[in-house]
């Protein structure tokens, strides 16, 4: 190996945070290699904190990893670093006056040469057989001792290299020419580096599972735990509930036994008042009577009111919306959790290829109409989005695309997913974007595929192609779109579905934030939303008829 060869792979290996070459080698999920001090202290910074990030690709980690010394880099660096030493500069030993520097060794002639002196051995038969190695220093190391032979016999009983005269010492033995020996050893070696790598990655798998396994326990205690306490919650708030209503019962019970009461005695006041009154009018003295009917003329009034319909009294509260309003809010809850259980793996899973496959990930968007533009029209099931002549009356909201006709989903995507987008008309486009994307003005700030915030395909400027940052990309036009996301792996997707999935682009890159699917129709466009679980079914059901 040149020894400008050598400081190049040692260039290749050395530590992207100390610049030097990789001390004790680390390498972490993303693929980088630190020395492991670097990345310790870089990741041990007060202001660093989980997730932990890559210094290169700046790749974020939710949990710091485990750092384990990387033997493969290790040996290569120890070879590096001796072959190194060993091209350090050699002088000719034929200069005499000014000693320039040796470029190869001669293990017949036991000297070095530079370029002029080495000429000899090129040009003169005498020279032809000579073996040119590398210049080294060394080079008494290939002369056997005892005979002052070239070392060139290598034997496998004894592991040692040996000139022709030694091998009558060695009769019997397995012996072979060092060059060949060499060859077999590199294969060997070369294999061993691989077993040696596949043992790490067996090392670091069982690792990962082990991290898996504590990680999902952990994770099914804290269910256990939060369940629990919900459970206790809900069993605190339904003997509230209970104990408001007896409470209220006890009190409506006691007022209207007080009524009662109340009514009993006005009952017995009434009637002695009716007795008093017939007597009255049996009385012939007419003077007497109509004195003594004025004491019993005034009534008395009844005060409280009773409802006509008691048995409406606690059948108002609708306890059955409190079970359904829970319902709803656990099945969205628990939607959530298994989209984000889904994108919990060991390893890179493969790529989804048929539409079964691509089916597993299917994410149904919501659109969030607050960011529509005034000229972008829904339909009743808000998965249709039609450009519109009439501006529609929606509110002022500083999320709203006032400039552009976009729209985008309501829910941030962080995990594998895939959606189908059906388009027509000639001013179109389906992507993703951050949050952060300006929605105020007209400037490529704001506009889907012309910034390092969004990501898009479809029509521009009567071309069909793929944008980003400005940068198109060509492709044959479509109007069936599925967009498949492996936000984990930095992978954006674009296919055109038919009977199959036909890649169109394909984005690799480093997500930093959730995406948000966004969508363009400009003037007599429109796209909709495919309903790929009806879609499917109809598909399914046609097929069997």
């Amino acid at each position: 190996m040149a020894k400008s060869a050598v400081s190049q792979f040692m260039d290749q290996f050395s530590c992207p945070v100390c610049l030097d070459g990789l001390k004790v080698p680390v390498t972490i999920p993303c693929g980088h290699s630190y020395c492991m001090s670097c990345i310790t202290d870089c990741w041990d910074q007060k202001e660093q904190g989980p997730p932990y990030r890559c210094p290169q690709c700046r790749e974020s980690f939710r949990q710091k990893p485990l750092l384990k010394k990387n033997t493969l880099i290790a040996e290569m660096m120890e070879t590096l670093q001796k072959t190194s030493l060993q091209m350090a500069a050699v002088d000719c030993d034929v200069c005499i006056t000014e000693k320039n520097r040796a470029v190869k060794s001669c293990l017949q002639c036991l000297a070095s040469f530079c370029q002029t002196h080495l000429q000899p051995h090129y040009e003169s038969p005498a020279f032809m057989k000579h073996k040119l190695v590398e210049a080294s220093r060394n080079i008494q190391e290939n002369i056997c001792l005892s005979h002052g032979k070239l070392l060139e016999i290598y034997c496998q009983e004894d592991g040692q290299r040996i000139c022709c005269l030694c091998t009558d010492n060695h009769k019997g033995h397995s012996v072979v020419f060092v060059d060949s020996e060499w060859t077999s050893k590199k294969t060997e070696v070369s294999c061993q580096k691989l077993i040696q790598e596949r043992e790490s990655r067996q090392r670091e798998l069982s690792e990962a599972v082990k991290l898996l396994t504590n990680s999902a326990l952990q994770t099914m205690e804290d269910v256990e735990k939060v369940f629990a306490e919900l459970i206790c919650s809900l069993e605190k708030k339904r003997f509230e509930i209970k104990e408001q209503i007896r409470a209220q019962e006890k009190t409506e019970i006691n007022r209207a036994e007080e009524l009662h009461k109340h009514l009993d005695q006005e009952l017995t006041e009434l009637r002695k008042r009716q007795s008093k009154t017939k007597k009255l009018l049996t009385t012939d003295d007419q003077v007497y009577c109509l004195k003594s009917c004025q004491s019993v003329s005034v009534l008395p009034t009844f005060e409280g009111g009773i409802t006509q319909h008691t048995h409406l009294f606690f059948k108002d509260i609708s306890i059955s919306m409190f079970k359904e309003v829970l319902e709803d809010v656990c099945q969205q809850q628990t939607a959530r959790i298994f989209r984000e259980v889904s994108n919990v793996y060991v390893t890179n899973r493969p790529e989804p290829k048929t539409k079964n496959d691509f089916l597993q990930y299917f994410c149904e968007l919501h659109l969030d109409l607050n960011t529509a533009h005034q000229n972008i029209k829904l339909s009743e099931d808000n998965r249709k989005i039609s450009s519109s002549e009439i501006a529609q009356q929606y509110p002022d909201q500083p999320e709203r695309f006032n400039e552009r006709p976009y729209i985008l989903s309501r829910d941030g995507l962080y995990g594998r997913f895939y959606w189908e987008v059906e388009c027509s008309g000639n001013e179109w486009a389906v992507g993703v974007c951050y949050i952060g994307i300006k929605r105020k003005g007209s400037t490529y700030d704001c506009a889907l595929g012309f910034n390092n915030k969004s990501w898009r395909l479809g029509y521009f400027m009567k071309n069909f192609g793929f944008i980003h940052e400005q940068e198109n990309v060509s492709i044959p036009v479509v109007s069936r779109i599925g967009v498949y996301l492996d936000y984990r792996a930095g992978t954006l997707s674009f296919y055109s579905v038919s009977d199959t999935m036909t890649l169109l682009h394909r984005v690799q890159t480093t997500f930093t934030e959730p995406l948000y699917p966004a969508f363009k129709v400009g003037a007599g466009s429109s796209a909709r939303i495919i309903d790929l679980k009806k879609d499917h079914s109809r598909r399914g059901r046609k097929l069997f008829l």
